[in-house]
């Protein structure tokens, strides 16, 4: 069978390097091209060691060359830079999966207000698809354009959306404190995040305004059906290289039963093949997910407070970025869901 065609651009970050970690031993698909500006010319062993066997070389970034040799191609780049890309790919033909934030939001004035900028493409974003399989798996099917979840918001949308789909919980006063390794943050040189200033710490940042927020609670509103809520998002960074871990603190309806959220849960994940139901009182670890495309949820009714406290774990790079970039991939170009990923 042919081989689908794929290309990475942003292949030198850890983004990237997850993509070429998964793909690299997916038995449906080629991938013909890497590219990063710093690291043009270079074996792509040199850069990432782990790869050394591989013959691939990055190359500078080209859209005629990218379309020339690839069916899909992974956005694995800043915001904006992304939308400069998605564009011309799509009209040369080639499928774009985009793992920045440039075509989550479904609003450009939210993204001018969170990103203090225009949005770059504005028209895409009518057409672009959330890549949430457990969500839109029959969207991303048909679609040309994916926008990948950011991690955090993966975290907190999966366990989240389902009580609020049952319509077991209130949409208001909604608290998500979540903690993220640092490869959050990306491979860059920044003094928060080198390792004196991590290491042996835990810190809270942007727990206002996080560039995150509003895709959470365009998500989660719509898992709701209603147009909009507003809720609490806490993020914290933790001295580990990958994983993230949200506690999601909600308001139940009156006599809401533990029974009635194991049952919720089950109808919208018990066939997910990358979703772990740890059932009534379980606590989700993040070491239980690391370098895998599987998200744990647990659950707790408090009888003290009578809030619902629900607890997710996700490996960042995997099903917080990459990984969920080649399930969609799986989906959009008919394999086996979790190729790659297994």
């Amino acid at each position: 069978m042919e081989k689908m065609r794929v290309a990475i651009l942003g292949a030198s970050g850890y983004s990237g390097e997850e993509l070429l970690r998964l793909l690299l031993r997916h038995a449906g698909v080629e991938v013909t091209c890497i590219t990063s500006r710093q690291n043009a010319g270079e074996p792509v062993g040199r850069v990432f060691p782990r790869f050394a066997e591989s013959a691939l070389r990055f190359v500078a970034p080209d859209v005629a060359r990218i379309a020339a040799c690839a069916d899909v191609a992974f956005l694995a780049l800043p915001h904006g830079t992304a939308s400069e890309y998605a564009m011309p790919l799509l009209e040369a033909g080639v499928k774009v999966i985009d793992i920045s934030a440039d075509f989550r939001l479904r609003d450009a004035a939210v993204y001018k207000k969170y990103y203090k900028e225009e949005h770059p493409s504005p028209a895409l974003l009518k057409t672009a698809v959330y890549g949430l399989p457990e969500r839109y798996r029959a969207a991303i099917r048909g679609a040309r354009l994916i926008a990948c979840p950011g991690c955090y918001p993966t975290s907190i949308i999966l366990p989240a959306a389902a009580v609020l789909a049952a319509g077991l919980v209130e949409t208001g006063g909604i608290v998500a404190a979540s903690l993220s390794g640092v490869s959050g943050a990306g491979r860059k040189v920044d003094l928060p995040y080198i390792f004196p200033e991590c290491n042996e710490s835990v810190r809270p940042y942007a727990v206002t305004g996080h560039r995150h927020l509003p895709e959470i609670e365009q998500e989660l509103a719509a898992a709701a059906g209603i147009p909009a809520l507003a809720m609490n998002f806490l993020p914290h960074l933790v001295p580990v290289n990958r994983g993230i871990h949200s506690t999601i603190v909600l308001q139940p309806k009156a006599g809401l039963a533990v029974e009635q959220v194991t049952a919720a849960m089950q109808a919208a994940y018990a066939a997910e093949p990358f979703v772990r139901l740890l059932g009534p009182g379980g606590l989700a670890d993040t070491k239980h997910v690391t370098y895998t495309n599987m998200c744990e949820i647990g659950w707790t009714l408090d009888a003290h407070t009578g809030r619902l406290i629900l607890s997710s774990a996700i490996d960042n790079l995997t099903k917080g970025a990459s990984g969920q970039a080649v399930q969609c991939m799986n989906i959009l170009c008919g394999f086996e869901e979790g190729c790659g990923l297994r």
